[in-house]
């Protein structure tokens, strides 16, 4: 058995999948151009943006594999895509996860989420703009999952690369949007130190290697 068919954890990740699934149904409307990071993430509170199923089966199956002593997740909202994480980190029996998250209310909530699913333990979050929270991060970092704000991809991963072991995985999530070309397109130019490809989940996942 694995956490992730081990009660109460599948019964919370049941609940969060279901919850998300009603994200549609909120009606945000346009926030004004100037709008401040805090300012959308306040208004965004509502939206679980979650990882797919299949989007966190390969998250739990690559941290499984890997075994990552650190694993870094920039953008944490209601915790769905931690809890794939933090189960793999519980079944391998060694590591710990620091993850961020600029919304106060979604803070809360996640962190009573992962006290739900008993697995508060192995999660460290980070309250705050992650561009600042997580210069506080020290290495060997074996696995970043960047599921954020898809424009500050690249930002965050240039922040975490001093810190980033050999052969550390990289996966950013909803590669589709347009707003992560820029990061793409570093990712994916051999001169920039990775080997990178992309997986057809959802709206898609790019898994690249340190070397």
């Amino acid at each position: 058995m694995t956490t992730l068919r081990t009660d109460p954890f599948p019964a919370v990740l049941q609940l969060l999948h279901a919850a998300a699934e009603r994200d549609d149904d909120h009606d945000i409307g346009p926030l004004p151009p100037d709008a401040t990071a805090a300012e959308r993430a306040d208004a965004l509170a509502p939206i679980y943006m979650p990882v797919s199923d299949a989007g966190g089966a390969l998250l739990y199956s690559l941290v499984r594999a890997s075994r990552p002593q650190t694993v870094v997740e920039f953008g944490t909202s209601y915790g769905i895509s931690t809890l794939y994480l933090a189960a793999a980190v519980r079944d391998n029996g060694e590591g710990r996860i620091v993850t961020t998250e600029l919304s106060a209310t979604k803070v809360a909530a996640a962190r009573q989420n992962f006290a739900d699913a008993g697995v508060a333990d192995l999660i460290e979050v980070l309250p705050g703009d992650a561009l600042e929270t997580l210069t506080a991060v020290t290495g060997p970092v074996g696995l970043v999952l960047l599921d954020g704000w898809k424009d500050l991809y690249l930002p965050v991963l240039h922040l975490l690369e001093p810190h980033l072991a050999p052969g550390a995985l990289v996966i950013a999530d909803d590669t589709s949007f347009a707003s992560v070309q820029p990061y793409l397109d570093h990712i994916r130019d051999p001169a920039n130190g990775y080997v990178s490809t992309a997986f057809p989940v959802e709206d898609g996942m790019e898994v690249s290697c340190r070397s």
